[in-house]
Formats: C-alpha cells, structure tokens, sequence
C-alpha cells in the first residue's frame, strides 16, 4: 500500500538524521496517513478513504468532500478520486 493521500497527493519526503557529531543518514518522513470514512452528499452514500491528517483538516475547511473534489484538479487526486469526483460532479449537474 502506497503512503500518499488520495485527496492532497501528499507523499513521503526525504531528509537526514543529524547526529551530534554532525554525521548524516539517510531516512524518509512519512505523512500521517488515517483511513476514514467520509459522506458524500451529493451521492448520499459514505465512501472510505486514505486521507492525511492534513487533508482531513482541509476537506472539513472547505465544507466537505463533495466540495473539495469539485475545487480540487485531477493531478493531485487518487484514481479512486478522480472517479468519485466524476461521479459527483455528474449528480450535480443532474441537480441543476
């Protein structure tokens, strides 16, 4: 399983552990990853994904999933996204 958001597109970055003595190693920063499940209003059903803490934070900013997927552009999103967004952007426009 991956390590990367399927909402922001965060991923593992790279940096040094610095001993004392200045000496450095390599080792990765993982993101805090957390499996949630989120409603979608829109679609009136719940849909689980692996989301950062951060993203979370994000998604409940903006004022939910359904709005976030429709602001967000398709680079930074997972394929499970992206076909979630098409799907609620499909209702919505159903709606109007």
């Amino acid at each position: 399983m991956s390590r990367v958001c399927e909402l922001t597109g965060k991923g593992r970055q790279i940096g040094h552990n610095v001993s004392h003595a200045n000496n450095k190693t390599k080792r990765t920063y993982l993101p805090n990853l957390q499996n949630v499940t989120l409603m979608s209003d829109a679609l009136g059903r719940s849909v689980r994904l692996r989301v950062s803490t951060h993203g979370l934070r994000s998604v409940e900013h903006v004022g939910g999933l359904d709005n976030w997927l429709l602001k967000t552009s398709d680079d930074d999103l997972s394929l499970k996204a992206r076909r979630l967004k098409r799907d609620v952007a499909k209702k919505v426009a159903e709606a109007a």
